[in-house]
């Protein structure tokens, strides 16, 4: 079982939190750039579990509270699991997590939303690749603020200081 401490679980809700609020920020239904911020974001500081939890939250709670289509979930959630992996199969690279998001959501996640919206939600007139431009677009966006974002906590030398607080490496232990 994965150990949580006190300061991780509360940044995951501090990034919930952020990403249900900041999503109606230039979002047009198929393209929130918002929540693709949110997915990097995530992604780099906690990694590939958890940014796929804060993404589900952020998902869950639009959907519920906003009345937003399943493309929440769809559009999410591959994204925010891919830019973990590609970020730590990179070793720490902003660009790779960038690149997993526009992956995971622009095409995977734009591919799963068809027969989603088409069979579930009843949607007529889609095909296959109709969510895709509207995704890669969003990532584009979205990605492009997350990469300066991280880069400049990077380059500022706090990123590193950030992930491993966030990992407990900075604990101590009362015995």
């Amino acid at each position: 079982m994965k150990h949580y401490n006190i300061l991780r679980m509360v940044t995951m809700a501090m990034l919930v939190a952020i990403g249900v609020v900041i999503s109606p920020l230039l979002r047009v239904e198929g393209m929130c750039p918002m929540a693709h911020l949110i997915n990097i974001t995530a992604a780099v500081l906690l990694g590939p579990v958890d940014a796929l939890l804060v993404a589900v939250m952020i998902g869950v709670i639009r959907m519920s509270v906003m009345g937003i289509p399943p493309l929440a979930l769809t559009g999410a959630v591959f994204g925010a699991t891919l830019s973990g992996i590609l970020y730590k199969a990179s070793k720490g690279k902003i660009w790779a997590a960038v690149l997993g998001e526009i992956i995971g959501t622009g095409i995977i996640g734009a591919i799963v939303s068809y027969p989603v919206m088409a069979f579930i939600c009843g949607r007529e007139g889609l095909g296959w690749l109709f969510y895709v431009p509207s995704f890669i677009c969003g990532t584009l966006i979205g990605g492009s603020i997350a990469f300066i974002f991280l880069y400049q906590l990077q380059r500022a030398g706090v990123l590193s200081d950030i992930q491993r607080r966030l990992k407990g490496e900075d604990q101590i232990c009362v015995k």
